[in-house]
């Protein structure tokens, strides 16, 4: 069975009652859980945590699971080859935000609040603060336009969102609890916008129905307007290189 990347399994599945162990020949160190709702065993990596995430369905053995993780080595080997580097919020690097190239240009005598105009992202300081702040520009600016989003798509569909927050968490987009609270992570912001309205489409409808049924994926078609399925497929697509911006490592 060949390791693959499944992209529908949320890494938050991994945050309880999950292992972390070291494997022969595995670079990286292994969670393993097991899942109701697995029907057969998948390795992927989480760059993020620096983690191969193992999991299998509860008929098979943990110690089944890991002698077929065991095996997998080339595998991982070929993937963690392929992991772009990180890029750092520095002075002249590059990033996107809304979809659009943006250079980050620092000068100490300008202000401390960061200002984009022109395609360049800029603030003065000191250099050591540069990164912070345009850490908190960037969550500040998304949390901005996701709450504006998620406001009138909540009119549209007819129900109550209690809040709206920003995180960074692994490779969850957006989350919304039975409560009506949303969370988003806030690197929606890089991407084309029509990405940040798709994911509000997509949270939002999950106010009327807690599940992604016929009923749900109609409500979210609706709200968005557009192709959801090439939208989700784009996100995915871009994704590993917007949970690279920013990090350090």
């Amino acid at each position: 069975m060949p390791a693959t990347w499944n992209g529908i399994l949320s890494i938050s599945l991994f945050r309880k009652g999950a292992e972390s162990l070291s494997l022969p020949g595995l670079a990286w160190p292994v969670e393993v859980r097991s899942h109701p709702r697995a029907r057969s065993v998948r390795l992927r990596l989480d760059e993020g945590r620096g983690r191969l995430l193992l999991t299998h369905p509860r008929k098979m053995s943990r110690k089944a699971a890991l002698e077929w993780a065991g095996k997998q080595s080339e595998w991982v080997e070929a993937q963690l080859a392929a992991i772009l580097p990180a890029e750092p919020f520095l002075p002249n690097a590059t990033i996107p935000v809304e979809g659009q190239s943006v250079r980050l240009y620092w000068n100490p005598s300008l202000p401390r609040t960061p200002r984009l105009a022109d395609g360049v992202l800029s603030c003065g300081g000191p250099a050591d603060a540069f990164a912070g702040r345009i850490e908190r520009f960037l969550r500040h600016l998304a949390r901005s336009r996701l709450s504006d989003a998620t406001a009138a798509a909540a009119l549209r569909a007819g129900v109550m969102v209690r809040s709206v927050s920003v995180g960074d968490a692994g490779s969850r987009w957006g989350s919304c609890s039975a409560s009506g609270t949303i969370r988003y992570s806030w690197r929606i912001i890089l991407a084309p916008s029509h990405l940040l309205n798709w994911l509000v489409a997509h949270e939002v409808a999950h106010r009327r129905h807690m599940n992604h049924g016929p009923e749900f994926r109609a409500l979210e078609a609706g709200l968005y307007g557009a192709d959801v399925a090439s939208a989700r497929a784009e996100l995915r697509s871009l994704g590993p290189r917007l949970k690279r911006v920013g990090r350090l490592l």
